[in-house]
Formats: structure tokens, sequence, C-alpha cells
């Protein structure tokens, strides 16, 4: 399978290191090990979109990472494990999410406006990117495991941005915060998913769209009756 393969994936492709909130505030050598597992992930992700799930295998992925199979086995414990660090991604935007909405120096609108198009700049790199990642959630046991653990507490961390949008006047009240952060959730993976089945040439304004549609659904009405 090697043999077919003459080019290698960029380790870094995509966002750069620095543009991942879940690797702030780490120090040197958790960097160091965050990092070789993002490549790790990276280069799993592009065989994954080029070759299917069932075909890669964790020798091809150590290869195109330019890494042992010993040091791979640090990180993960196997192949199924390496899409988790997707979550790990996602959960870190969710994070700085909230952090922002917190602060009170931007509206809740444009916070979770913001939080759709980072949540998508990972998948939205390639439909085949895409649908490579929604096979190995479809595919794995263990990844569905996972998967649904961290979209659990995404959809905890999103509840509180909610509240904080209900609490200051932008988010209907009379909504329960928690159906309103599945609603997101379900909004931008269905979009997602579409996206990667149709193969349109930029994902970024599908999420757009979607957000206006899921905003207007969940902002306070004003006085003429229009969110």
């Amino acid at each position: 399978m090697n043999s077919e393969r003459n080019e290698h994936p960029h380790p870094a492709g995509g966002l750069s290191f620095d543009d991942l909130p879940h690797l702030k505030g780490m120090g040197r050598r958790q960097r160091r090990a965050a990092e070789t597992r993002l490549r790790l992930f990276r280069c799993a992700l592009q065989l994954f979109a080029e070759h299917g799930f069932p075909n890669v295998t964790v020798e091809d992925i150590t290869e195109a990472a330019d890494v042992g199979k010993g040091t791979f086995f640090n990180y993960f414990d196997g192949k199924d494990h390496v899409v988790g660090v997707m979550a790990e991604i996602q959960l870190g935007k969710v994070r700085e999410a909230l952090e922002q909405a917190t602060s009170g120096k931007r509206s809740v609108q444009s916070v979770l406006r913001h939080l759709f198009g980072r949540v998508s700049e990972e998948p939205g790199r390639s439909p085949d990117l895409a649908r490579a990642v929604i096979s190995s959630f479809l595919g794995s046991e263990v990844v569905r495991r996972q998967l649904d653990r961290n979209m659990a507490e995404g959809r905890g961390l999103i509840a509180q941005i909610v509240e904080l949008g209900q609490k200051r006047g932008e988010i209907d009240p009379k909504l329960k915060k928690d159906r309103v952060a599945l609603l997101l959730q379900q909004t931008l993976m269905g979009t997602i998913l579409l996206w990667s089945l149709r193969g349109e040439p930029k994902l970024q304004s599908a999420v757009v769209e979607s957000f206006q549609h899921f905003w207007r659904a969940v902002a306070v009405s004003d006085r003429a009756g229009k969110p």
C-alpha cells in the first residue's frame, strides 16, 4: 500500500499550531507532545481522505508523519483513537468561545457566529476529508463513544453561552438552553455533512447561511415580530 504513495501530506496542513486554543498556555514539553499528536492526527486524516478509513494502517500514518511506530503508541492506543484529536481541537474552540462570551466584550451573537466558522475549519479543508471523518465515526465504536462524550461536554459549554445570551436579552429566554445547544450542534454537523456530499467549493458560505437561520430561530424578536 505504501508503494502507491509518492507524496506525503504536510504534517502541519490547515491551521497553524498557534491558531489552536487547546494548545495555548502549555509548557514547552507539553506543547511539543501536543504538536506531535496533532501532526499524527493531520497525516492520518489526509490518508483517510485519500484511501478510506479502513484501508489505512498505523504504519502508513507513522511513515507520513515521519515518526517511529513506538512514538505513535506513546500517544494513541490505536488508529481509531487518532480521530479523537478532532474533538480536542473542537472543544478547545468552544471553551475559547465561552471565555469570549463571559468577558462581555462581544455580543453572544458574534461569539456564536465566530464559533460556527472556527469549528468548521478542520473538516472544511476538503469534502473528502469531511467524509473521511464522518466515516470513521460510523465505522468505529471507539470513535463513536469518544465523540458522544465530547459532544456532550461541548453542549454543556454551549448551553452556558446560550444562558449568557438569554440574560443579556439576545436569545429568547423561553427556550431551554440545553435544547438550543443541541440545535446548534445539529445545525453545524448537518451543514458539514451535506456540504461534504455535494462537494461544493467552500464550506464557509454554507456555514454563514446556516448560522443566520439558526440565529433567527433562537433570537429575541423585535417589536415588529421579526428576529
